[in-house]
């Protein structure tokens, strides 16, 4: 009995019609133009999908070091931080149970007690785990840094950081007020896409306080090396950190009115309307 010879990539790639928009895929990671062999998607995408699966449930269900993180914002100058925890006791009650997600459990309330100041602060910093604690491993420090550059020769006053496990966004609101901080910023692991599972989320929130709900929030999405760069998430930051508190509001009635470097360098031009380089 004879075996059959094994498909070899080259042999592979040859059986694969090709799909007719395929240039398309230089500007977006979505799943497109993979082509097909037969009636089926080529092997070599369903085994990329299987793999960005993977990673998108490991990170929903990473553990986050925060003792390790804390040494590393504090080695780059950002100061001893302070480490609470969510009402969701457990990475199970947290997915199952998304309100207990958005408040403190009461160590952490008294833990906050102390560093409440007469006078309050400015801003505070809170970092959560969210959905994705691989997104806060790999991209809160170095976003932490390209924000410092913006605010360094500011009069801001900043509350101590804060690390929060089993975090939600809306949890950042509680942790202002009890410091009595006027702004806050919450940055949290995003859900994990088929091709980001390591995305950063920052939220703003002028005059914070417990039982707000989305709409007075702003948000800056997909922050990573291959999403939007920390030095533009910062800049876009700062733009609403000084209009919130100029104008004293965020969320809807704030508009982010800056513009991405690559619209700057495209102008008005559309890739998609523009003739065909020689």
């Amino acid at each position: 009995m004879t075996q059959s010879p094994q498909l070899t990539h080259v042999q592979e790639e040859t059986q694969i019609t090709a799909n007719p928009w395929q240039a398309l895929r230089a500007f977006t990671d979505a799943r497109i133009a993979l082509g097909r062999s037969g009636v089926s998607q080529p092997t070599s995408a369903q085994l990329a999908f299987q793999l960005a699966h993977a990673q998108a449930r490991d990170a929903v269900h990473l553990a986050l070091d925060f003792p390790a993180l804390q040494a590393e914002l504090q080695a780059a100058g950002f100061g001893a931080s302070l480490r609470l925890h969510s009402a969701a006791a457990d990475r199970h009650q947290y997915l199952q149970r998304p309100d207990l997600g958005r408040r403190l459990d009461e160590a952490s309330r008294d833990t906050l007690t102390p560093y409440r100041q007469e006078g309050g602060y400015d801003l505070a910093l809170v970092l959560a785990d969210g959905l994705s604690a691989l997104a806060l491993k790999q991209n809160a420090l170095p976003f932490l840094q390209a924000l410092h550059d913006k605010l360094s020769g500011e009069t801001w006053k900043l509350a101590p950081l804060c690390l929060v496990a089993q975090g939600r966004v809306a949890v950042a609101d509680e942790v202002a007020q009890r410091l009595g901080a006027r702004a806050v910023v919450i940055l949290v692991g995003e859900r994990p896409g088929l091709s980001s599972p390591d995305s950063l989320g920052l939220y703003f929130t002028q005059a914070p306080k417990v039982g707000l709900t989305d709409e007075r929030r702003n948000c800056i999405s997909n922050v990573r090396p291959a999403g939007m760069s920390y030095e533009e998430a910062a800049y876009r930051l700062h733009y609403l950190l000084s209009e919130g508190r100029r104008r004293h509001c965020s969320g809807v009635d704030l508009k982010d009115e800056t513009a991405s470097q690559g619209q700057e360098a495209l102008g008005n031009s559309n890739f998609l309307l523009a003739p065909p380089t020689a």
